[in-house]
């Protein structure tokens, strides 16, 4: 008895720790900013997070240990499994790197970070997940409180804030930009929000975006409560002028509306209407191909470009290199000796603009492919609960951000990265969770879905 309210007890402080970590991370660019740049020593505030996982990854074995269902099931889970393989091939690979000098021990631990750390955080959810409910019944709250914190500061950054706002808590050339722009050109200003880069901004607001449409869709009666939040942070998104976000929405909400509707005739409509609408915006691009706004929102250049080099050559550039240096070294050269770790190498830094191309440059293409194998996996697990609310969001929006991950090093940021497989983490605990709490909801809503039919 004294053992079932220690675990009790450990289970409700491991929740509250993960839930503090959900609501801190939109702001964690901003108070490490500016704590470093008052104090110093901005790598260790940086770290937070990851010391506040170390005990919490022991506490979760402790309790795998402790409980003979979630034990069984985690022993004979492939995506266990290949996750530990995955940690495993970065560890051996990275050690092997290091005794070669082809990283230094200061981009090595960063890359075993960023690379593997949402890994154990999603390990760690779906353990404290299992036990209780109390991270299922309040994942929206975690994840649009601080989001509609983030996306009023990004209008304000917009609308009424001077650009330079952020540069008097610290962000700078040694930090964080305190602004970009497009193609350096001021009237052309991204907003960055309290996150790291316009680009994060981004992939982060196109989980929040499905979120809010898919509690609009879900919850029928309450329609204009989330109508000003979805437009709000629809125009935030447009000014970071990431492209790559804005598409990887579009398939993020095209999915989702797709999956929510139980009308054959409706979804039949979906493709014919997306193909319209595309030759619609093809012809419209086209005739406004002159226009200042549309070249710099859209090709992120025109003819008074203040750049040497456009940014559109310099990616094409750099999945063309990563590409090739993938297809040269399939075994990878080892964890920080690419992407945003590398910056930390003594050699030349090799940023890919692709966050499956960086993985394989590092581990190689038996690294990539368990990383992809570990997404499918989370994709099939996904699919089979997309009746529930959380799960269909997070399927909808892992197909969008997966694209922007094509473009970019989206996994890389702490914010999107921790959020998503948090959240993940927490969907998937199902199948181990008391029936009468998550399993049954999912019952109920598998219930309603086939009376709809």
């Amino acid at each position: 008895m004294r053992q079932s309210v220690v675990t009790s007890k450990v289970i409700i402080i491991m929740a509250w720790a993960i839930g503090l970590i959900l609501v801190l991370l939109p702001f964690h660019a901003v108070f490490t900013t500016w704590l470093g740049a008052t104090v110093g020593h901005i790598d260790l505030f940086r770290i937070w997070k990851e010391l506040l996982l170390i005990p919490l990854a022991s506490a979760a074995l402790w309790l795998v240990y402790t409980d003979k269902r979630l034990k069984s099931w985690l022993q004979t889970s492939p995506v266990v499994l290949l996750a530990v393989f995955y940690i495993l091939l970065h560890l051996l690979l990275g050690l092997r790197a290091l005794n070669h000098e082809k990283v230094n021990t200061s981009a090595l631990i960063y890359a075993l970070l960023i690379n593997l750390r949402f890994l154990v955080f999603f390990g760690v959810c779906f353990v404290v997940a299992a036990q209780s409910s109390w991270l299922y019944q309040h994942w929206r709250q975690l994840l649009l409180v601080p989001a509609t914190v983030v996306i009023i500061f990004g209008l304000l950054q917009q609308f009424v804030l001077p650009a330079n706002i952020l540069s008097h808590i610290g962000y700078g050339p040694r930090t964080i930009p305190a602004f970009q722009s497009v193609d350096q050109k001021p009237d052309y200003i991204r907003i960055q929000s309290t996150l790291r880069g316009p680009n994060p901004l981004g992939a982060y607001l196109v989980l929040v975006i499905t979120t809010l449409a898919a509690v609009r869709v879900s919850l029928k009666k309450k329609l204009s409560i989330r109508l000003p939040i979805i437009v709000i942070s629809t125009v935030v998104l447009f000014f970071t002028y990431s492209r790559s976000a804005w598409l990887g929405l579009v398939l993020s909400l095209v999915l989702l509306f797709y999956w929510s509707t139980n009308r054959p005739k409706f979804q039949r409509l979906i493709i014919p209407v997306l193909i319209i609408c595309f030759v619609i915006l093809s012809g419209l691009t086209f005739v406004l191909r002159d226009n200042n706004l549309v070249q710099n929102a859209l090709f992120h250049t025109d003819e008074t470009s203040r750049s040497a080099e456009s940014s559109n050559a310099a990616r094409a550039l750099a999945l063309e290199s990563g590409a090739a240096s993938l297809f040269h070294e399939p075994f990878g050269r080892g964890p920080g000796t690419a992407g945003p770790a590398s910056f930390r190498n003594d050699k030349p830094a090799r940023i890919a603009e692709n966050y499956f191309i960086q993985i394989g440059q590092e581990v190689g293409v038996i690294g990539l492919g368990l990383f992809v194998a570990i997404n499918v996996l989370v994709i099939i697990e996904l699919w089979k609960r997309r009746l529930d609310l959380l799960a269909k969001v997070l399927l909808a929006s892992l197909i969008g951000i997966t694209f922007i991950n094509l473009l970019s090093h989206a996994w890389a940021d702490d914010t999107l990265a921790y959020i998503w497989w948090g959240l993940a983490g927490i969907a998937l605990s199902s199948v181990i969770l008391n029936p009468n709490t998550i399993s049954s909801h999912l019952t109920t809503r598998l219930l309603a879905a086939r009376k709809e039919k």
